[in-house]
């Protein structure tokens, strides 16, 4: 045999994606955010993409744990802490998820800064509310626990 014309190819035992888990897929979706915002030739986002990119970050970060946890539900406290005062009456997480989320995607933004951490904000206030919200988060987490497994 002549070992130019020979090909090995060698899958290795486990996932396809190897062990990226759900810390890997907070990390890539942040990284693709991050570009977006800071100005890329590959990466181009408008405001309702930044919005569902925080969403994605937030809620891949929330369900990672440790430190993207931390950062994702701190940003997240922000505008929970401030509709949920006292300013605004007894409004409970569902009405704070309705707020950040029309906040998010009905207002023109002049920095795209701002939909994106409104985005991770809703990305962990959707876990947090339950009922209707809590549906898509879930369903996310679902998708990503099925590619792990791929």
């Amino acid at each position: 045999m002549n070992p130019e014309t020979v090909t090995t190819v060698v899958i290795a035992a486990g996932p396809v994606f190897g062990s990226l888990g759900t810390g890997g897929l907070a990390l890539g979706t942040g990284i693709t955010l991050l570009a977006g915002l800071r100005g890329s030739d590959r990466v181009n986002l408008n405001r309702d993409k930044a919005g569902a990119l925080g969403i994605g970050f937030g809620t891949l970060a929330s369900a990672a744990g440790a430190m993207f946890a931390s950062l994702a539900h701190g940003i997240a406290e922000i505008p929970t802490s401030l509709i949920q005062g006292d300013t605004f009456g007894n409004i409970g997480m569902g009405g704070v998820a309705l707020a950040v989320t029309a906040t998010t995607f009905l207002f023109k933004w002049k920095r795209l800064i701002w939909p994106a951490f409104l985005g991770i904000s809703a990305g962990v206030i959707y876990g947090q509310a339950g009922g209707i919200w809590a549906i898509g988060h879930n369903l996310v987490l679902k998708i990503v626990d099925s590619l792990g497994a791929l």
